[in-house]
């Protein structure tokens, strides 16, 4: 029996649109604070329900993006490559993920410092392989000193769509040899690329990229996405899924949804971990 998944979670206490640094963000549109803690809880519960123990960092006043948990660091086995953000606003909480990670028994590496690298937002891996997202946010020589660390191929995808900042957003791998992926926000390479060494890949239209169909979830054969996503719930429950949806539009407004709200703690089923021996 695989073990329980864990996932690593911030509680909404101090989320809000603060500034604007990427193409979702208007300070003239906030989000509503006891929705989104409701949206967070239903998150939170849909997880739990689909098998998930859920640990949480402390939420900080001033870091009101400490909830995207996923942009905290890349976690393999018992090492966490930690963030170091582009954006001054959020370089804030690299000191809370460092010291929550240490403290959960995990060896804190860093990139060099003159290098920014967004965590899992823009690293997932599918199989053996790690795709990396560059140009909005992280820097793709930053990438390779990942797969130094890892000891692991990475294959570096140009973003080319500022509303596809990381790779989170449209890309997710499902199991080793299959993804959702949304065409739009790569350039030519990057989807001939992925065509290539993604056996099955699962294409999103437009519109539901734009609901975060692609910033999912993944907890062993459940998929959980933010409501609007119907054609992709389709298509997973036709390849054997159990898609999930839970409304999360506060965070959209922030340029996240599911998938930005956690951060694996273990590696996910998709990831092909190696075994401990």
């Amino acid at each position: 029996m695989s073990p329980k998944p864990r996932i690593l979670m911030c509680p909404p206490d101090f989320y809000g649109i603060e500034y604007e640094i990427n193409a979702w963000m208007s300070r003239a549109r906030p989000a509503e604070s006891a929705v989104a803690r409701e949206q967070w809880e239903g998150l939170r519960r849909t997880l739990e329900t689909a098998g998930a123990t859920i640990s949480l960092v402390e939420p900080r006043p001033g870091l009101p993006d400490l909830v995207f948990t996923a942009n905290a660091a890349i976690i393999y086995r018992d090492l966490a490559v930690l963030a170091h953000f582009r954006h001054r606003e959020r370089q804030g909480e690299q000191p809370c993920f460092e010291a929550w990670l240490a403290g959960h028994g995990f060896r804190v590496e860093r990139v060099p410092d003159d290098v920014y690298f967004e965590g899992a937002g823009d690293a997932l891996f599918c199989g053996d392989t790690l795709f990396a997202g560059y140009r909005m946010r992280s820097d793709a020589r930053g990438h390779q000193r990942i797969g130094e660390l890892l000891g692991c191929r990475v294959i570096p995808l140009e973003l080319v769509d500022p509303y596809y900042y990381h790779l989170d957003t449209c890309f997710c791998p499902l199991q080793r040899d299959t993804a959702i992926y949304f065409p739009g926000a790569f350039d030519d390479y990057g989807r001939q690329v992925l065509r290539e060494l993604v056996p099955t890949l699962i294409e999103v239209e437009e519109a539901e990229a734009r609901r975060f169909a692609c910033n999912a979830v993944v907890v062993g054969k459940t998929v959980v996405t933010n409501t609007g996503c119907t054609k992709l719930h389709q298509q997973l429950s036709e390849r054997g899924f159990t898609p999930r949806e839970t409304p999360l539009d506060e965070f959209v407004k922030a340029g996240g949804s599911a998938k930005c709200l956690t951060l694996r703690l273990d590696g996910e089923e998709a990831a092909a971990w190696k075994v401990r021996v």
